[in-house]
């Protein structure tokens, strides 16, 4: 296991490489001057040339980059272009909505999917099957833009049960938690219909197993059968679902957080594009990258504590 540790902590040092040099270059060869945005319309092109030098953006790219990656290696992300705020300040300022919003999320698609999906299997071919099986494809099919808009329009314009938008609550009081129930179903809403198609067909194929036969014939209860034979050897591949949908949730936040108007590392990032804010946006990015990678390596751990027969020795 400790292996399988070191060996995945290279993977991500090379994996974050390989994806700072791609987002540093297309943002540098993407429309757009950062200086000129800082300047605003009012500057000259002396005050523009002189914003260049300021921020080394008349240095080669490669060079550029060769600084970025010598200030990353000392844990220096570097400092806005607009706030001149560090970047790692930014980011560990937000992070927490972001987080808090992807597992959110991710205990709605979990208890959804994997009910639905469950009780789909157990119910094979009945109406609560093709009704679940209609709803899955809604799920995945909606987008989040339009399903967010339109909770927004029912359940707090319409009927105003919960806030229009916004976390500025900690999420374990009463307010935050209804701050937190919209964007929470906008965003865990397809992660759910996919959780729940993967535990139909692995259940199926489980409760078929010579073994689910041979604990029936035994006299065991259905129940134990079920919730204790059948669904743990039904949760590996589940679980790996699992672990890529929460991996996506954390960097997939950006819409449902313009939407809700949270202040989080998706809406961030959004902004720090909009304003050519480059390393803001490599920030950013690394960090989704890294959570990514480090959120599949414990679903890799999570397999050999529910199988034992996984072994990373």
């Amino acid at each position: 296991m400790v292996g399988l540790i070191i060996r995945r902590m290279l993977q991500l040092v090379v994996l974050l490489i390989g994806i700072s040099f791609i987002v540093f270059m297309s943002m540098h060869l993407s429309p757009g001057d950062p200086a000129s945005i800082i300047g605003g319309p009012t500057a000259t092109e002396s005050d523009i040339e002189a914003i260049r030098n300021n921020l080394g953006l008349n240095d080669p790219v490669l060079v550029q980059y060769a600084n970025y990656m010598t200030g990353v290696v000392q844990g220096d992300l570097g400092f806005s272009y607009q706030t001149k705020q560090s970047v790692s300040e930014a980011i560990i300022t937000r992070f927490p909505n972001t987080l808090n919003l992807a597992i959110a999320s991710m205990i709605v698609a979990v208890v959804i999917g994997v009910t639905a999906g469950i009780i789909s299997a157990l119910k094979q071919n009945s109406w609560i099957d093709v009704s679940s099986t209609v709803v899955s494809l809604a799920g995945i099919s909606i987008p989040n833009f339009w399903l967010g808009t339109v909770l927004i329009l029912v359940f707090s314009v319409g009927l105003q049960w919960l806030p229009v938008g916004g976390l500025s609550e900690p999420f374990w009081t009463i307010e935050g938690m209804k701050q937190l129930i919209l964007p929470a179903i906008t965003l865990g809403t397809g992660s759910a219909a996919m959780i729940a198609r993967m535990s139909r067909s692995t259940m199926l194929e489980v409760i078929r197993a010579d073994f689910v036969r041979t604990a029936r014939a035994k006299g065991v209860k259905e129940k134990t059968v079920i919730w204790v034979h059948a669904l743990r050897n039904a949760m590996i591949p589940v679980i790996t679902v699992i672990g890529l949908n929460f991996g996506f949730l954390l960097g997939g936040t950006i819409i449902t957080e313009q939407v809700f108007a949270i202040n989080g590392v998706g809406r961030l990032m959004i902004e720090a594009i909009a304003a050519r804010d480059f390393p803001m946006v490599q920030g950013s990015v690394l960090l989704v990258a890294a959570l990514f990678v480090l959120v599949n390596l414990i679903v890799d751990l999570i397999y050999s504590v529910i199988d034992p027969r996984i072994s990373y020795d």
